[in-house]
């Protein structure tokens, strides 16, 4: 693997990283869980628009810039270090936009991933119900064909930020005989359609960062579906191949967390060191960030040459997770017991990102599930 940036890529990251010196908001922004904060969160992501940097992968005709993955992630690198604002339409951009890209015709290309690029629309994701969760074939929630409308009935949890978005895009048995994989299909649906309540849940922070979805008799235009009808399952793993990827967690977003935590820990060294395996967990920390960034440079690589990702993915889902947790979990033995009780910026920064952290290994499908597929799909082991 060439690990050499041409002189193009070189002038990229030059490109990203004035453009970025100069428009970074000085003040950090509000949780964007909150409503100031989501708007915020959504002025900025529509100033990123407007510099061509919101979805740079995408072509230039559909809100993006027509960069290659590497670019994507030189991008990423330089968004980190600059610390610049979470992006808060990562469902819509980094997730539905792809699989848009892959499986929507060119009127549904047209019509959504510009509006979505300028974050005239945000989007929310549907496909957990109270019976469903890491179990997403056991959806029951039902999309009748009712002419060129479905008819939606059921209930979505856990849908993040739902309560701010605009649009969800949600998992429906179309076929009310089908069970399992089959019979789903895949359906756009806007938020503000009659029938349909949203109800807040409160994370662990207290915040409201998700939203459960009620549908009592939604009526969506079939033009609303993506992919074929009863095909829903192909298409919601391809969004699923996305998020457990490259796309959602971008290695610079491990390296800046690994970073900060090493300043951490010389901070506080004099305290740290009364117990080793504080230091050896932050370079454990700092191997893993950079081992990651390896590996998907040559995953990268290896898309850019034709390859899909596939089962592998689960893989790369478990170690960012986990890393991720690990590099918390060690920032806290760090700050020790008496942090939850500082007024710190800095101390309340690692305490949210801890508790975030606790859900990495749940979303984008549980790593006890993830570790089903790489035994089965990539080992060939037996099924229990």
């Amino acid at each position: 693997m060439n690990l050499n940036y041409t002189p193009a890529q070189q002038a990229f990251r030059a490109e990203v990283r004035d453009w970025l010196r100069a428009h970074v908001p000085a003040e950090a922004f509000a949780s964007y869980d909150t409503r100031e904060g989501f708007e915020q969160h959504r002025r900025w992501e529509a100033t990123l628009a407007e510099g061509g940097w919101s979805s740079v992968t995408w072509p230039q005709e559909l809100g993006g810039r027509g960069c290659d993955l590497i670019d994507w992630l030189i991008f990423e690198e330089e968004y980190a270090a600059a610390d610049a604002p979470m992006r808060v339409n990562q469902n819509g951009i980094l997730l539905l936009g792809p699989t848009l890209m892959e499986f929507g015709t060119p009127e549904q290309k047209a019509r959504f991933l510009p509006r979505m690029a300028r974050c005239d629309d945000m989007w929310a994701q549907g496909w957990s119900e109270p019976n469903a969760g890491s179990d997403m074939a056991a959806i029951s929630s039902r999309a009748l064909r009712d002419g060129d409308h479905y008819v939606l009935n059921g209930q979505k949890t856990w849908s993040t930020r739902a309560i701010f978005a605009n649009w969800v895009f949600c998992l429906f048995r179309s076929d009310p005989h089908s069970s399992r994989h089959h019979g789903l299909s895949y359906l756009l649906v806007p938020l503000d359609a009659p029938g349909i309540t949203i109800r807040p849940i409160q994370a662990l922070n207290g915040k409201e960062a998700f939203a459960e979805i009620f549908f009592d008799d939604v009526r969506v235009p079939v033009e609303n579906r993506l992919g074929d009808e009863g095909q829903g399952w192909n298409v919601a793993m391809a969004t699923a191949g996305f998020e457990r990827g490259l796309l959602l967690r971008s290695p610079a977003r491990y390296q800046r967390t690994a970073q900060k935590l090493m300043d951490l820990y010389r901070k506080h060294q004099a305290s740290a060191d009364r117990d080793p395996s504080i230091r050896e967990a932050v370079l454990r920390a700092w191997m893993g960030a950079e081992a990651y960034n390896l590996a998907s440079y040559h995953t990268v690589g290896r898309v850019q040459r034709g390859a899909r990702i596939g089962a592998e993915a689960s893989t790369n889902k478990i170690f960012w997770s986990e890393l991720d947790l690990d590099m918390h979990e060690t920032a806290m033995r760090i700050l020790g017991p008496r942090a939850e009780l500082c007024d710190d910026p800095e101390v309340h920064e690692w305490l949210e990102g801890f508790l975030f952290a606790q859900a990495g290994s749940i979303y984008a499908g549980s790593n006890e599930i993830q570790r089903n597929i790489i035994a089965e799909r990539l080992l060939g082991l037996p099924k229990n």
